[in-house]
């Protein structure tokens, strides 16, 4: 798993069926990359849904929160239009886990991604990263503290 200190790799994933996204985009904005296993498992549905619950306190430091998993865009679409989501969701599905194995979180046992979470500052450096067991939902304190540490900086 990448660690603070090292330059995020850049991506480019579906977000919606016809919309990429790429993370050199958001170069000069904080970024919030939660790696999970899959859309409609409990704590990946009870994570989401925090997350989109806490949006407003990652848009106070400049953040932006891409969920991140191995599920196809068609179905991320159906999550997320079910959950009501209000940030994106990646679909690092073809090829499968390509970005999930760049940052070390992919799960080749499961054929999914772990559940993982980084902080990466606007100069596209990981300032925060955390491993999480799968069936724990990791919250949002570690995230918040990280964006809190960046501003102090």
């Amino acid at each position: 798993m990448l660690q603070k200190g090292t330059v995020a790799p850049d991506f480019t994933l579906f977000a919606t069926p016809d919309q990429k996204v790429t993370l050199s985009e958001f170069k000069g904005r904080n970024v919030i990359l939660a790696f999970y296993p899959a859309d409609w498992s409990p704590v990946c549905s009870d994570q989401m849904a925090l997350y989109n619950e806490t949006l407003k306190f990652f848009h106070k430091y400049d953040a932006e929160l891409f969920g991140i998993s191995v599920d196809s865009k068609w179905c991320h679409l159906a999550f997320s239009q079910s959950r009501n989501l209000h940030f994106p969701l990646l679909a690092d599905f073809e090829a499968k886990g390509e970005t999930a194995k760049k940052y070390g979180v992919y799960d080749d046992e499961e054929g999914e991604c772990k559940r993982a979470l980084f902080v990466i500052n606007k100069d596209g450096i990981i300032e925060w990263s955390y491993l999480s067991p799968t069936a724990i939902n990791p919250g949002a304190d570690g995230i918040l503290e990280a964006l809190e540490n960046l501003n102090t900086k």
